[in-house]
């Protein structure tokens, strides 16, 4: 009995989170078999955890910053190879604007993309993204102020956040 909820619960995380934890892999690795290998790894760890979560928003908190930290250090191995953003395909945006706008956010220094990809991308509020990086709320209005300023600037003034 005890395993069939273990199954639902591993089922349930996939349905909900796959599509989070896969955007946030491929967001820092910008290679799909990169992302498909490092979201294999987050998942196994969510198998083998043995942690509680408190609510669903805990959980989803937990594998965002897993995602991110099985990244960077998949970023900093020896085996990681620098993709040109010109190569990576973009599977979940239409239209042309959205491309040019994820392909800005992308060349921004990590502490500007990581918090304008969590606000804007995956809906978390400032005091979440300053948990989920283990920095200050005042911090993140900084990152995220200064990151929308580089992106304006490089996205003209017809640039809407």
């Amino acid at each position: 009995m005890h395993e069939l909820t273990s199954k639902d619960k591993i089922k349930t995380a996939l349905e909900k989170h796959s599509n989070m934890v896969y955007r946030i892999c491929f967001m820092y690795l910008k290679n799909k078999e990169e992302a498909e290998d490092a979201f294999q790894d987050i998942f196994l760890k969510y198998i083998l955890t043995d942690k509680v979560f408190e609510c669903e928003e805990h959980e989803k908190a937990w594998l965002c910053r897993v995602s991110i930290n099985r990244c960077k250090d998949i970023l900093k191995s020896f085996r990681f190879k620098i993709v040109s953003i010109d190569s990576v395909p973009e599977p979940y945006y239409e239209t042309s604007d959205e491309k040019a706008v994820l392909r800005e956010v992308l060349k921004l220094p990590p502490k500007y993309k990581d918090a304008i990809y969590l606000h804007y991308y995956e809906g978390y509020t400032s005091a979440q993204i300053a948990k989920l990086l283990e920095c200050s709320e005042n911090t993140i209005y900084s990152h995220l102020s200064r990151g929308r300023q580089m992106l304006k600037e490089r996205l003209g003034d017809n640039f809407e956040y």
